[in-house]
């Protein structure tokens, strides 16, 4: 993908999705700790597939972003050196909120039907109707470098589903198997919630508050 100069690994996919969400729904603890992105990527709830990244792949991993200019570290003026890290896909990509909103947990879930993009994503962004999210998809896939794809519908599922393109192009036949059926979406959003809170009060017990700087320490 040439806005990217070229398709992002499933680390690098986790870790931004990771980035962008936690800035949307948890800002007050936003730009993240190398602690809290780590625990974002490995969450057991919003996350296909679970993973189990170790803390030296999350830091290799957003040294890479930032090489690449899709990742920016943020630090602290003064006192402890805390390193912190915030994306910038939505200026790379030139996003809207909508569309980040939906890039967003294509990255951290793959493939999803309408109605499971709109429903996951109201605490990023309220879209008012399936209409709207379909209208930003296809918006997203109009681009002269396309961002996501439209999936033909596969045996055995009832709707077709949309799958970003930020990791290159998708393989249709090794996605013919589907994923495992969700949590009902309201226990889905509280749990999401529930990770968020947790996620947060780790951030504000661990971390000392500082003004901070994008520029490196001296």
């Amino acid at each position: 993908m040439e806005a990217l100069d070229g398709p992002l690994t499933p680390v690098q996919q986790r870790v931004l999705g990771a980035l962008a969400e936690k800035e949307a729904t948890v800002p007050d603890t936003y730009p993240m700790t190398l602690r809290g992105l780590q625990t974002a990527c490995n969450q057991r709830n919003s996350r296909e597939p679970v993973t189990d990244y170790d803390e030296r792949t999350v830091q290799a991993t957003v040294d890479e972003l930032k090489a690449r200019n899709l990742v920016r570290f943020v630090y602290a003026s003064h006192g402890a050196r805390t390193t912190k890290y915030r994306h910038v896909l939505h200026e790379r990509l030139r996003l809207e909120p909508p569309e980040l909103a939906l890039l967003t947990v294509l990255l951290l879930r793959g493939p999803q039907t309408v109605n499971e993009l709109r429903t996951r994503t109201e605490r990023a962004h309220a879209f008012a109707d399936n209409d709207e999210v379909v209208a930003t998809l296809e918006a997203l896939a109009g681009r002269a470098e396309p961002l996501v794809v439209h999936l033909p519908r596969q045996s055995g599922q009832k709707e077709t589903r949309w799958m970003h393109l930020l990791g290159g192009e998708v393989d249709v036949d090794a996605l013919a198997a589907g994923s495992p059926a969700p949590p009902a979406a309201g226990l889905e959003a509280r749990l999401a919630a529930l990770e968020d809170r947790v996620a947060a009060l780790e951030a504000i017990l661990t971390e000392p508050t500082e003004p901070e700087s994008e520029q490196p320490p001296p």
